[in-house]
C-alpha cells in the first residue's frame, strides 16, 4: 500500500468526514492539546483586532480551540477536503468564521488574502506533496513578525516514540477505522507520521523557510515524543524595521 496522493487524499478525507469526529474523541486530551498549542501563540487578549488563518481546519477542531482562546479575532479556515469543511461549517462556533475550499497550495486562487498575524495549521504540512511550497505560501501571508504555530505528529526520533504511534494505530485507531471503510486512510495517516520529519528536522526547515525563533514544544500524555507544537515567527527582512 502506498501514500494516497493529493488528489486521492482529498477524497478519502470527504468519506471519513462522516466520523472523523467520533475518531478524534477517542484520543484523550486532543481538544485541551489543541487549545494549549493556540495559547502557546501568546497573541493577546481574546484576539481583538487580529487576523488569524486556520489552515487544515477539518471538522473544525481546531477552529474551535482558536474560537475559544481567541474569539474576538477574524479568521478564515481552509481545508482541502469540501466533505471535512461541511462538518466545521455546521458546528455552533462558526460566527465570525468564513470557510474556504482550497489545497494548502493554492490559496491565492482561493481569495485567501494577507496580511495576517498569525496562521495556526494542526496536521497539514506531513499530508502535502511540497511542504517547503506551504510554508514558503505561509510566510508570504503573514505580516513581517506574525506567528505560526504548527500542531503536527513529528516524532523525536526515538524508536520508542514510533513504536507507541505503531502500537496505538495497528492496536486501536486502524482497526476501528477499517470497520467504518476508511482503512487506507488511516494506514496513511500512520505512514506519513512515520515518514515525516522528526521534531528537529521539522524546526530546521522552518528556518530555511524564512522563520525565526522556533520552538517545539511537547505535549503531555501519550502522545509526548510524538506531537508537538512548533511555534516560529516570520523573519524580518533586511529592509524591514524589527
Amino acid at each position: 500500500m502506498t501514500l494516497l496522493s493529493d488528489e486521492h487524499l482529498a477524497a478519502a478525507f470527504d468519506h471519513a468526514s462522516r466520523t472523523y469526529d467520533t475518531l478524534v474523541a477517542a484520543n484523550p486530551g486532543y481538544h485541551a492539546h489543541l487549545r494549549r498549542s493556540v495559547r502557546r501563540l501568546g497573541l493577546p487578549g481574546q484576539g481583538q483586532g487580529l487576523r488569524l488563518l486556520d489552515l487544515g481546519c477539518g471538522t473544525g477542531a481546531c477552529t474551535a480551540a482558536l474560537r475559544s482562546v481567541l474569539p474576538a479575532a477574524g479568521m478564515p479556515a481552509v481545508d482541502a477536503s469540501a466533505g471535512m469543511l461541511r462538518r466545521a461549517a455546521a458546528k455552533p462556533w462558526t460566527d465570525g468564521v468564513s470557510f474556504v475550499h482550497a489545497p494548502a497550495e493554492r490559496l491565492s486562487e482561493a481569495g485567501v488574502r494577507g496580511p495576517f498575524d498569525a496562521v495556526f495549521a494542526a496536521y497539514p504540512f506531513r499530508n502535502v506533496t511540497d511542504p517547503d511550497a506551504v510554508l514558503a505560501t505561509v510566510r508570504a501571508l503573514l505580516r513581517p513578525g506574525g506567528q505560526l504555530g504548527v500542531h503536527e505528529y513529528a516524532l523525536r526520533g526515538r524508536c520508542a516514540d514510533r513504536a507507541v504511534w505503531t502500537l496505538v494505530c495497528r492496536g486501536l485507531v486502524q482497526p476501528v477505522a477499517t470497520l467504518l471503510g476508511d482503512g487506507p486512510l488511516y494506514w496513511h495517516l500512520w505512514h506519513s507520521v512515520v515518514e515525516f520529519d522528526t521534531a528537529g528536522r521539522f524546526a530546521r526547515r522552518l528556518g530555511a523557510a524564512g522563520f525565526d525563533q522556533m520552538r517545539a514544544l511537547p505535549l503531555p500524555g501519550w502522545q509526548t515524543g510524538i506531537t508537538h507544537t512548533f511555534i516560529a515567527r516570520r523573519a524580518y527582512d533586511c529592509w524591514e524595521d524589527a
